[in-house]
Parts: structure tokens; sequence; C-alpha cells
């Protein structure tokens, strides 16, 4: 049956390898623990050979999702390498039609639709002589709010801050930051508030590696969401 009100939210990382699909996994786990009807959608992944063994088939497994593989994403690529480039090797470039039709999929399937991006912000989808897509462009497409997602750890307050400040810019609203890999260490501890601080944006959580949930309720997640 049909959503009416189908909210959404995009999660997009500081950078590659910071955990967003591990963080992603366990935000639609939380949300459906939570009885809230979620699900997920992404609209590109490279270096898989299959749905199953990508980004997706791994939120699939984590969040218990019963939904068809090829609901779950619209482009999968076999390179490791970013999107845009894959595309070009493969002859298989990113349509916004295609990712808009997996999109509103997702919406009459669930009521919390997680929308997943592809390394950082900057991260081209489509950059060729008919089309340049980046993932700014998807969240711009769907009106979609943002959750950022970062490594705790050295550097991460020079990432989290321009990450920010380039979604602002493009006044796409940022609902919070979860830091990844935590261990708690005094520099971490310094990381969050200093992040806090320079942004404005909250820290909901902070993930110890190996975690098996967030640390945050259902209700406090689903808040993030707004209607599309």
């Amino acid at each position: 049956m049909a959503q009416t009100n189908s909210k959404g939210l995009f999660v997009v990382g500081t950078g590659t390898d910071v955990g967003k699909t591990y963080i992603t996994g366990l935000s639609v786990k939380a949300l459906r623990t939570g009885d809230y009807n979620a699900g997920y959608y992404k609209a590109a992944v490279s270096g898989a050979p299959s749905i199953a063994a990508s980004d997706a088939g791994y939120v699939k497994k984590v969040a218990q999702l019963e939904a068809p593989d090829d609901t779950l994403l619209s482009y999968l690529y076999d390179h490791a390498v970013s999107p845009h480039l894959a595309a070009k090797w493969e002859g298989n470039p990113v349509e916004q039609s295609v990712i808009t039709a997996g999109f509103e999929a997702a919406k009459e399937r669930y009521e919390y639709v997680t929308m997943e991006g592809s390394g950082g912000i900057m991260c081209p989808l489509r950059y060729d002589e008919t089309e340049q897509i980046f993932l700014e462009d998807v969240i711009q497409w769907f009106r979609l709010p943002t959750l950022l997602v970062a490594h705790a750890g050295l550097g991460t307050i020079n990432a989290t801050v321009l990450t920010v400040e380039y979604l602002r810019a493009r006044n796409i609203p940022v609902k919070g930051v979860i830091l990844n890999y935590y261990t708690d260490s005094p520099m971490e501890q310094d990381n969050k508030a200093m992040i806090e601080t320079l942004t404005g944006v909250p820290v909901i959580a902070c993930v110890p590696e190996g975690a098996n949930d967030l640390g945050v309720s259902a209700a406090s997640l689903a808040a993030l969401y707004d209607e599309v």
C-alpha cells in the first residue's frame, strides 16, 4: 500500500570509508525495531559484484529488510572507483529519471526512507559531455535533510565543518552528526565538542567500532526525517 506521508533523510559521509553504510544499517534497524515502517534506497554503488554484496545488501541484512534487492539500488558498478568514472568505463551513466523512479518506489513501500550517499558530498555520480550529476543534486531533487557521518578521529573537525558549511551554502539542512569509530579518548571528546561549537549541529551519537546499535532512540531518529 502506498504511503501518503512519507518522510526522508539523506545520509552523507565526510568522505570515503567513514562507515556511512554501517551507520545507515544501524539507523534503519533502530527505526524498524521501534515499529517504524522504515526502508532504504541508494542511487549508485561502485566496487561490488552484486547487490547482495554491496552497501545496499549490507543494510538489507542488518536492518532485516524484506524488499527485493533490485528495489534497494539503481546502479551497480564493478569498478571500485567514483561512480562517474565507473559509469564511463562500463557504459551505464546515471539518469535522473531512474533515480527518481527508485526513490518514489521506496516512498510507496516505506513511511521513513533513508537514502544513502556515495563517498563525500562532492562525489560525482555522472560527469560527461551530456550531463553532470553530484550527490548534492540528488539531495536537492527530493528536498531531503541530511545526517552527516564522520570518523571520530584526527582530522574530523576540518572534514566535518567543511561539509556542514558546504551543505548550508546550498540550503541543505543538516539535522545531526554521528561520529563513528569512537573510542572516547580525550581528543575525540574534544572533537565532538568542537564540531558542535563550530557548526551548531548536534552530535547525536558516538558509535564505537563493532557496536550493534547507535544508542539513540527510534523516536529521536524518526524526528530527523522530513516529509518528502
